[in-house]
């Protein structure tokens, strides 16, 4: 009897635990189903993106147009300041730095031309003081037997020479322009002026710093009027400029070209620009930078964003194009300088088809 009770329980619980799921109900460990209207890599290497994603992420896309466009040049640079919109300001003579009627200037503070930015106290030996004192002393003694004697003199101006009156005046007057020379050396400071009007470039300023002659104390620049330098290996680049730009961040500065050195700088010909407009404000003095040069020679291709650019798998430059409202295909492309912010597409694409210009990091990330 026990064994059939056994038995029966065993089929009841069998009966049970297969009842709870039925065919193709038993989820077990298996991932959730994939969402297939998601952007996703396809398997020819295309990406799909919906239009609630492509307004999400910013995706906007530009036709391009084939043309002739100038074959460019990158070349090295930094900034530099114009020698005629800043200077530097250094101490004339070794001594100790006092601050000024202001203060001492701060890196960016505006200054005028003439403002006095800080005092140096000359220094000199102890030895050196007392002599200028124990001459200031003998000069000031003499001085004042030269009034003594000019006004006896005076007392008796109808029995003495006229001429020996006047040349103990101009004995007396020596004497007072001499006293006033070695006390100024004394105590007199010298002034650090402000070369030109714009900003503080650079400060080395400290209350009570000892700084030796010709060291630089202070630098000023216009900050609207700086220059660009270029190094070009080519010396044949000089005499083929026919348009210069930067890019200051997404945008285009047009440079004017001033000329080209007559010497060698690090192997390199030395090429002078000047830009102008608000966005020159944003760079620095020393500030390296990228220079777009553009020849007289044309190439033909294709303008596009320099921001479209990126990088596939193997390292190769592609542009995103975009082929139907929700399909996105990689072309490998062969590239040229233009402008900075642009570039010239050679090789890979066709006219009329539509370039991604923004989210294309994004378009790239797709997976």
């Amino acid at each position: 009897m026990s064994t059939r009770i056994l038995l029966t329980a065993a089929l009841l619980a069998t009966v049970v635990s297969t009842s709870w799921a039925g065919d193709g109900h038993d989820h077990g460990d298996a991932p959730p189903a994939a969402n297939s209207n998601g952007p996703k890599r396809l398997p020819d290497g295309s990406v799909f993106l919906p239009k609630p994603a492509q307004r999400q992420i910013g995706v906007r896309t530009l036709p391009i147009e084939a043309g002739e466009l100038p074959r460019a040049v990158e070349l090295a640079g930094r900034v530099v300041m114009d020698p005629n919109a800043g200077g530097k300001v250094q101490a004339m003579v070794a001594g100790r730095l006092e601050a000024g009627p202001k203060g001492f200037a701060g890196i960016g503070q505006r200054v005028s031309k003439g403002e006095v930015l800080a005092y140096v106290t000359p220094s000199s030996g102890q030895i050196e003081r007392a002599n200028q004192a124990a001459q200031l002393a003998e000069l000031r003694a003499a001085r004042g037997l030269a009034e003594k004697r000019v006004a006896r003199l005076k007392e008796l101006a109808d029995t003495v020479p006229k001429k020996e009156i006047e040349a103990t005046e101009s004995e007396l007057l020596s004497l007072t322009e001499r006293v006033a020379a070695v006390g100024g050396g004394l105590s007199q400071r010298d002034a650090l002026v402000a070369p030109v009007a714009g900003v503080i470039a650079s400060s080395n300023a400290v209350a009570g710093q000892v700084v030796d002659a010709r060291e630089l104390v202070f630098e000023v620049v216009d900050p609207q009027r700086l220059r660009i330098e270029a190094l070009a290996y080519d010396a044949d680049v000089a005499a083929d400029v026919a348009a210069a730009s930067i890019a200051v961040g997404q945008t285009r500065v047009p440079l004017f070209f001033l000329g080209s050195a007559r010497s060698l700088r690090e192997q390199a010909l030395p090429l002078m620009f000047r830009g102008e407009g608000p966005l020159m404000g944003r760079l620095a003095v020393g500030q390296p930078l990228k220079v777009y040069v553009q020849t007289r020679s044309k190439v033909q291709g294709f303008s596009v964003p320099a921001a479209s650019l990126m990088k596939n798998p193997a390292n190769q430059t592609i542009v995103w194009v975009k082929t139907a409202p929700e399909r996105f295909e990689p072309r490998t492309v062969t590239i040229e300088s233009l402008d900075g912010a642009n570039v010239a597409v050679t090789s890979g694409l066709k006219a009329g088809e539509r370039v991604v210009t923004q989210a294309a990091t994004l378009v790239n990330q797709v997976r």
